[in-house]
């Protein structure tokens, strides 16, 4: 089976049947501009031409960590199905347009957040934040949210994709798909 499509139908499968408030949720690890890997949670938001795409401000640390090193890995945990999916790949922009349109998307809340602070940035205090934050609020009540400057996607090309069912006995099954050129080989892993 394809990696992709095998992704695809395990992902199904977990948003099938998951509880959790954002089910597409995954940790995205990225090589830090001094050297020490970072990881963060961020929202996939789907496969586009077999790439997996998220979104974000291009000048948060993620965003300049992926221009400066454009190598990451996604892993997956789902509970519901008890797997994890772990995925090695390259960086690489997202289109405007795409971006732009996942940004609609997004709510209110969301969008004017996005648009009003710097992600990551230090800030004087939390009061301040919600101070700014309420009065932008108003301000934005009866407009439509622009898109922000430094908004954008990301796009990673997997190069490796893991994929693992947890087994009670601790006999996990793992598999691993590694692409050469535009062909995939799989290997079972030991647990």
């Amino acid at each position: 089976m394809n990696p992709i499509s095998k992704f695809e139908n395990w992902y199904k499968e977990e948003l099938s049947r998951s509880k959790v408030e954002i089910p597409s949720a995954c940790c995205l690890s990225t090589i830090g501009l001094d050297g020490f890997p970072n990881a963060r949670f961020v929202s996939f938001k789907s496969l586009i031409n077999n790439t997996f795409v998220f979104t974000g401000s291009v000048k948060s640390r993620k965003g300049l960590e992926l221009k400066e090193n454009p190598k990451a890995a996604l892993t997956f945990w789902w509970t519901e199905t008890a797997r994890q999916v772990r995925i090695q790949g390259t960086y690489s922009s997202l289109e405007k347009h795409l971006a732009d349109h996942y940004f609609s998307l997004r709510n209110k809340d969301s969008q004017l957040i996005s648009l009003v602070f710097e992600q990551g940035k230090p800030f004087s205090s939390k009061s301040a934040l919600h101070e700014i934050f309420n009065s932008k609020k108003k301000q934005y009540s009866h407009k439509e949210i622009p898109i922000p400057a430094d908004w954008g996607g990301f796009k990673i090309d997997p190069s490796r994709i893991e994929f693992l069912e947890f087994e009670r006995s601790r006999l996990h099954l793992r598999e691993l798909y590694s692409k050469k050129g535009d062909l995939w080989t799989s290997e079972i892993l030991q647990p």
